[in-house]
């Protein structure tokens, strides 16, 4: 578990959450409300974002979900260790989770990662930013190789960065502006760089 000085001392869900939380469970089967226990830690996880600006997880919110869903609350412990995808310690605003596995580091990873890092002061992994806006963390594949490099910032993919685009995107967060998720170098999706070069048009012709 994750010791830090920012641990509340208490944790109860709020309206919006109560009314998630309905609609999860009964997804379950009667006694088998213990397999909500990853999405009810999402729940934990955004109400914390939307409330403090920082989208963590307490050890007493897991505490709150342990008896939610009659478990032990080693149980919820487990879980929200072992996944990447939970915040065990306050993190900034905006959440930079940079890919540096294989794809990534062979077209240009190091070069936005040196951008981040330029950008927002933060000088190693897991950091945040004096000005309490950027947390970074290195994470493995985010699964979307053919657009890399990419940055997840937290539930979005910036997708075919450089070292220009990378700075450019960071000083957006920064101003309060949120820039379209995907590619930021015009790319559809992930079609070829340049457009689509096949299945560029429609032919239903009737065949005999």
């Amino acid at each position: 578990m994750t010791d830090h000085s920012d641990q509340p001392s208490h944790f109860a869900f709020d309206a919006t959450s109560e009314a998630e939380i309905a609609t999860i469970l009964a997804k379950y089967p009667s006694g088998k409300q213990a397999s909500g226990v990853i999405p009810l830690l999402y729940v934990v996880q955004k109400q914390m974002g939307r409330l403090t600006g920082s989208a963590w997880v307490p050890r007493v919110a897991m505490d709150v979900v342990a008896e939610t869903l009659g478990m032990a609350p080693i149980r919820v412990y487990e879980v929200a260790t072992f996944y990447l995808m939970f915040n065990t310690a306050p993190i900034g605003k905006f959440h930079l989770q940079v890919c540096t596995t294989t794809p990534c580091w062979l077209r240009g990873s190091d070069e936005v990662v040196a951008a981040c890092r330029k950008v927002t002061g933060i000088k190693g992994w897991k950091e945040t930013s004096e000005d309490g806006l950027f947390t970074m963390t290195e994470v493995e594949c985010l699964g979307a190789c053919v657009n890399a490099p990419l940055i997840q910032v937290n539930d979005d993919n910036y997708e075919d960065l450089d070292f220009d685009s990378t700075v450019a995107l960071l000083e957006s967060l920064r101003r309060g502006e949120i820039p379209p998720r995907g590619p930021v170098n015009g790319r559809q999706t992930s079609a070829p760089e340049g457009g689509p070069t096949t299945l560029t048009t429609l032919n239903f012709a009737k065949t005999e």
